[in-house]
């Protein structure tokens, strides 16, 4: 028993131990670089999947094994931990920074909520449509910080308002009872005071069953932080809705979520001739499948836990319940405690308003857009240069005026301090994210040098008899369930590699295959371990692991079916899906010895 606990202390130990020594026999015996970079390709996949080392910790094997085994130099392993998608973070980093930092993004959310309704279904519809907005530009982690104590603060005073509600409504009939009691005492004063005596216990007693009754449902049943189950259940409906709806808002830009940039990036290294994947290009494709999946899943939600009831939705000039109200009045005064809007505000408004149009206009695809000023270096400026032009004013621009008082009693301005400062830069950057990227970047190099990208191509080329749709939905769901127990980031990491030669193999054009498991990646719905916000909704106490389980089945499915959807229909015209591109290298057969 003792061993038994000895082992499990120890138990990562001995994970990276004997990943390492039970694979050590396929490079020493195959004597090949496929067969040496696939050794590399499995102990890092081990490793992010178990989490037996910190996951940036272990990007930084590629770095360390391929120039032991004389894949690539040090300095080419070395140079794809900091590329073009690094820029592209930066800017968009500094981009968050100044929307938490000034609260902007909190003032979205309440007034969006504000704008669509009190109804419960509208106000679950009104949350979810603004934790998707933000989660477009910030990270969906801090989207789900952001957004779930407004959501909690809610939720509490319903409760609150309607058990006050429902307090006033008893004293209302117990005075009316007596009231009755003492009418009738009036009329009918020659009666017995047995009689009295015997009829005013009646009502008392009704009064002290009701009462009794509803302290028992509400130890019973949800315990002491709810009034009734229907109470649990729109807790739990908000959590999990504002976990999913920033997940479903991740999907709808190149920069909303880290699987959509490292896939970008990957994409981009390995098919530098194709230039049809940019901000526009993506937002496109995407926003109708997140628009769709959103409105799917607030429907599944509201049926799941509180029944959706269509005439109610929709039924217009109805008076507004105690419930409510309530809501009505925290969203209120929330917003009000962030007052007007203050000049810090209003500029980083306007640049975020810049950047996303500069995104958009840069190379629109249907009409010729700004980088055409660059004509002589096409391919010079991208998405990245764009990001850190508007990234560097946050630094530049002032916020407020320093002051000091001079021994004289005089204030003066001593300088200014910026939007952001690099100390609160830092604070925001994901430094983890950044070297996790860099070394799925150097293991995707690595698969291209050895030859392990064209060996899996040819090995897989024999799916190729199946039929498109089906190759797509197989991989979507691998991805999909991959994702429930593996980083989002590294489950891209890992599978592009294997994925792209896949599509090369059987002659299909690579977005056919990539862009369905890509936005695949993002759907980890169901475990709360499977994805920060996830985690941070399960936190606070209303929900179980089954919960999350049954709604996040659903959303999977759904996902999977909008994508493939999508896949058929606009996005297949947009990318022109149904012919293998110039831009995709053809297969030519080779065999690991």
């Amino acid at each position: 028993m003792k061993l038994l606990s000895y082992i499990l202390a120890y138990r990562q130990l001995l994970l990276v131990v004997f990943s390492v020594l039970v694979l050590l026999p396929l490079p020493l015996v195959l004597h090949a670089k496929e067969a040496e970079c696939a050794y590399v390709l499995f102990v890092v996949a081990i490793f992010w999947i178990t989490e037996a080392l910190p996951l940036s910790v272990t990007a930084l094997l590629p770095g360390l094994m391929f120039p032991m085994f004389g894949i690539m130099r040090s300095t080419h392993a070395a140079s794809a931990y900091f590329k073009d998608f690094h820029l592209l973070l930066i800017g968009v980093i500094c981009l968050a920074t100044s929307i938490e930092k000034w609260n902007l993004h909190k003032r979205i959310a309440l007034r969006m909520v504000m704008m669509v309704g009190v109804n419960p279904a509208r106000l679950t519809l009104g949350f979810m449509s603004s934790t998707a907005l933000l989660s477009m530009w910030l990270s969906n982690t801090s989207t789900t910080a952001m957004v779930m104590p407004i959501v909690e603060a809610v939720a509490q005073q319903i409760i609150r308002a309607e058990a006050e509600a429902e307090a006033t409504q008893m004293t209302y009939y117990n005075e009316s009872a007596n009231h009755v009691l003492e009418v009738d005492e009036t009329v009918i004063g020659q009666e017995t005071n047995k009689k009295k005596e015997k009829t005013k216990p009646k009502y008392s007693n009704d009064a002290e069953k009701v009462s009794s009754k509803m302290d028992m449902e509400k130890n019973s049943v949800t315990g002491a932080k709810y009034r009734s189950k229907k109470d649990h259940m729109m807790c739990k409906l908000m959590c999990l809705s504002i976990a999913y709806s920033s997940t479903i808002g991740g999907l709808t830009t190149t920069t909303g979520t880290s699987t959509n940039l490292i896939f970008t990036e990957h994409f981009n290294t390995r098919y530098p001739d194709c230039d049809c994947l940019n901000f526009g290009s993506w937002f496109l494709f995407s926003f109708p499948i997140a628009i769709i999946l959103l409105l799917l899943s607030w429907i599944w939600l509201q049926w799941l836990f509180l029944g959706f009831n269509f005439k109610e939705l929709f039924k217009c000039g109805k008076t507004k319940t105690v419930k409510e109200k309530a809501c009505a009045e925290v969203i209120k005064q929330e917003y009000k405690k962030l007052g007007p809007m203050r000049y810090q505000e209003i500029v980083t408004l306007i640049l975020f308003i810049i950047m996303a149009l500069l995104w958009f206009s840069r190379d629109p695809g249907f009409v010729p857009g700004w980088s055409e000023l660059f004509s002589e270096n096409p391919g010079f400026v991208t998405d990245s240069t764009v990001a850190l032009i508007v990234g560097l004013l946050f630094f530049i621009i002032p916020a407020k005026t320093l002051t000091k008082t001079t021994p004289t009693g005089e204030i003066v301005a001593f300088g200014y301090s910026p939007l952001i400062t690099w100390k609160e830069f830092q604070s925001f950057m994901p430094w983890d994210i950044a070297i996790l990227v860099g070394g799925g970047f150097a293991l995707a190099d690595g698969c291209e040098v050895s030859g392990l990208s064209k060996w899996i191509g040819n090995k897989l080329s024999p799916l190729g008899s199946l039929p498109v749709w089906l190759i797509i939905l197989i991989s979507s769901l691998m991805v999909t369930s991959l994702t429930e127990v593996a980083s989002n980031p590294a489950t891209i990491t890992i599978l592009f590699p294997i994925l792209a030669p896949l599509s090369e193999a059987i002659r299909v054009n690579p977005l056919h295959i990539l862009l369905p498991s890509t936005l695949c990646t993002s759907f980890a719905f169901l475990l709360p371990v499977a994805n920060p916000p996830n985690a941070i909704v399960f936190s606070y106490g209303h929900l179980k692991v089954i919960d999350m389980v049954k709604a996040g089945l659903g959303v999977n499915i759904l996902g999977v079916a909008v994508v493939m959807l999508g896949m058929f229909t606009w996005i297949e015209p947009m990318f022109d899906l149904n012919t293998y591109p110039s831009w995709a290298p053809a297969i030519v057969n080779d065999t690991m010895p």
